[in-house]
This record gives structure tokens, sequence and C-alpha cells, in this order.
């Protein structure tokens, strides 16, 4: 059975790195090479294509980075060339990131003419204070004017993205961003707690965050009001409305199939008739990325039977749904005995519910992911 398979397109450029972000990301060039990056990442493809055969596509996600300082005709030239290698599904979701701080009308309205049918905002914040805080290129005004780009563009899917927990953010505050955000009835919200990452600026000189009882005051109450706006709880930082899950990231978590292209771009693909399960990486640097002296592929590496089921562990389990007993299988080649005994000593601990055909993360499971995680590393 082949399993759904999507394509994640990696933008690397930003206009300026924020203090929080451990992305693959690198300052912009003046001129952005555009043309040669297209380039690039279509011959990325083709390589992959050598080893994992074409596939039809359920979803794409240009992410970054920022991938809205690309024009209009670059991403036209790089979805025409998409579609000479690879099967779009009727029903593709095409989702593009991009910083309000790099908002034109007109080009938000020619990527909807292109096709791309899901926008996602990184707003972060519609506080100026905690905007200057984190290096974001945008002020709140210019926050307000993408959302509303996005809509007299034509998008009718947008996902705002706010962060929580930063530095000096009251409950109070923190409640605002998201009632900002509720005034365009966005149909997806990732509402996630800013985390310090190594390799940072705010990992050298740590800022004052919140403490944990203001920051589970504020989850709390924003749990609530995002159910009382219609947004479900679907995945531990994402809500949507009905009809309106990333389908994308959906097909992540649920542990499909996904080619990677761009620099730094991972990918997962599977040998259906072994079935054998392959991470691609690719060069992380932008210049060795685009050196035509170099292969694209820079690691390509079997996962093993106890990493596999660790993985598949480690996505699943930031699922609210129920997860079917056989989708193991499915998804892995693995016999779901080998998952049996963890699953019963998660139920155990409360960390779970488990039925004769499925299993699903409960109350407290949601509470203590990361306990539950690591029931399922490997030994």
């Amino acid at each position: 059975m082949m399993l759904p398979t999507s394509l994640y397109i990696h933008i690397p450029w930003c206009i300026r790195k924020c203090p929080y972000c451990d992305f693959n990301s690198h300052k912009s060039p003046e001129i952005l090479p555009e043309k040669n990056y297209i380039d690039a990442l279509i011959a990325d493809l083709k390589n992959d294509l050598t080893y994992f055969p074409k596939r039809e596509i359920v979803s794409i996600f240009i992410g970054g980075g920022t991938p809205s300082l690309f024009s209009a005709d670059a991403y036209n030239e790089l979805l025409e060339q998409l579609q000479l290698y690879l099967s779009f599904a009727p029903d593709i979701e095409i989702t593009l990131e991009a910083n309000p701080g790099t908002v034109e009308q007109k080009r938000f309205q020619a990527y909807r003419q292109l096709g791309i049918n899901r926008l996602s905002l990184g707003i972060q914040s519609f506080d100026p204070n905690h905007l200057r805080t984190l290096g974001r290129i945008h002020n709140d005004k210019q926050a307000h004017h993408a959302i509303e780009a996005a809509r007299l563009a034509g998008f009718e899917n947008i996902n705002i993205d706010l962060m929580y927990g930063l530095p000096n953010q009251t409950i109070k505050q923190g409640m605002d961003d998201l009632e900002q955000a509720f005034k365009y009835q966005p149909e997806h919200l990732s509402w996630y707690q800013l985390t310090i990452e190594p390799n940072t600026v705010f990992y050298k000189k740590q800022p004052n965050l919140p403490n944990e009882e203001v920051t589970e005051e504020l989850e709390q109450a924003g749990f609530q009001l995002l159910s009382e706006q219609g947004l479900t709880r679907y995945e531990i930082s994402a809500f949507s409305k009905h009809n309106k899950t990333a389908r994308h990231n959906l097909n992540y978590w649920l542990f499909g199939d996904y080619y990677g292209i761009g620099a730094g771009a991972h990918g997962k693909l599977t040998f259906n008739t072994e079935p054998i399960i392959y991470r691609t990486q690719k060069y992380r640097q932008p210049k060795d990325y685009l050196d035509p002296d170099k292969v694209f592929l820079v690691g390509k590496e079997k996962v093993s039977a106890e990493t596999l089921l660790f993985e598949f562990m480690l996505n699943t389990t930031r699922l609210q749904q129920p997860i079917p007993n056989n989708l193991f299988t499915e998804r892995t080649g693995l016999s779901f005995n080998v998952l049996a005994a963890k699953l019963h000593e998660a139920e155990s601990k409360g960390l779970i519910k488990l039925s004769k055909d499925f299993w699903q993360v409960s109350e407290l499971g949601r509470r203590y992911t990361n306990n539950l995680q690591a029931l399922f590393l490997p030994a």
C-alpha cells in the first residue's frame, strides 16, 4: 500500500534572523538567487526520484526562512516544473509561509492565482513591545495588514502563528493576542510556547520568561478561549475549524511519507516492496546546496526497527485523535506486537486509553507528553 506522500520545500533566507530561531535560516543577500535556487530544487527532486519513484502528492508546504521573499514568477516556474515530475492530487493542499514584514497585496493575489491555497502567517504577537523583543521585522500594524491582505487576496484557508510565554508577558497580554487573532476568524491557529533552544541568541543571553504558574494559567485560559471560538485542538499546539486541519502536518504526525527538497530539508520515504524506510537530508548551507559540484543528498539513512517505533510514537502522541492499532504496521511494516507491551505500560500509568482497535492519549498524557514519549525510547 502506497503511503500518503507530501512534499516539503525549504526556502532558507530571511531578512533578519530572530533571536529565538533555531531553524535553518540565513540572512538574505541583496539579490536573491531565485532562478538558481528554483533550478536547484528541481534538480534535487529529480535526484530523489532516482531512489524513490514518483508518487502522488497530497500536500506541499513551502517553509523557511521566509518563503514570501520569493516572487510569484519564481513560484510559477517551480510549480510548473514540479508537475512534470510529480502527480498532484486533485484536492492538493499547497501552503506557503509568509512574514508580515514582507507583505504586498499584489504578491499575495499572485500567489493565490498560482494555486497556492493555504497561507501560514508568522504573526507571533500583536503586541509591539513583544514583537521588538522577538526581533521580528514587522510591527503590530503590519501584522493586522498581513491578515487583511491575505483575505482580500482570496485566501479562505489561513493559519496564524502565535507564541505565548514571551519575555515579561502577562496573562492578559497573552489572551489579548488570541482575541486580536479571532477578529479575523482564522481557519487554523498554531499557538505554541516560546522555548529557548541552543545555538540561539536567547540561549546565550536568556530573557526574563514568565514563571511556570503564569504560563500554566495562560495556557489553560487560552485553551478554553480557543474552544469557545470553535477551534478544536487536534495536536499539541494546533487548533482548527471543522475540516481545516493542516493536511501536510497531519501527514507528518500520522507517519506518512514526504520528499524534502531545499537547503537543510529532510525527507522520509518508504520502499513499499520491502518495506524499508529511509531518512534523507540535504546540505544545510545555501552556498553548499547551490554548489554545482556537490550532490544535494548529504545523507540517506535506513531507519532501524527500534528507531521506527520511537519515531512513530513521537509523532502520533502529539495528536488528540484515536490512533488505529493497525496504523503502526501500515506505516512501519512492523508487527503491532512490538508496540503492544509499551502501550500497556503507558496505559498502566494513565497516559493513554487503550481499546481493542485504538489507542488515544489521555488527559494526563497530554499534560505529560514528554513522559509518555520517553517510554518508547530505544533501549
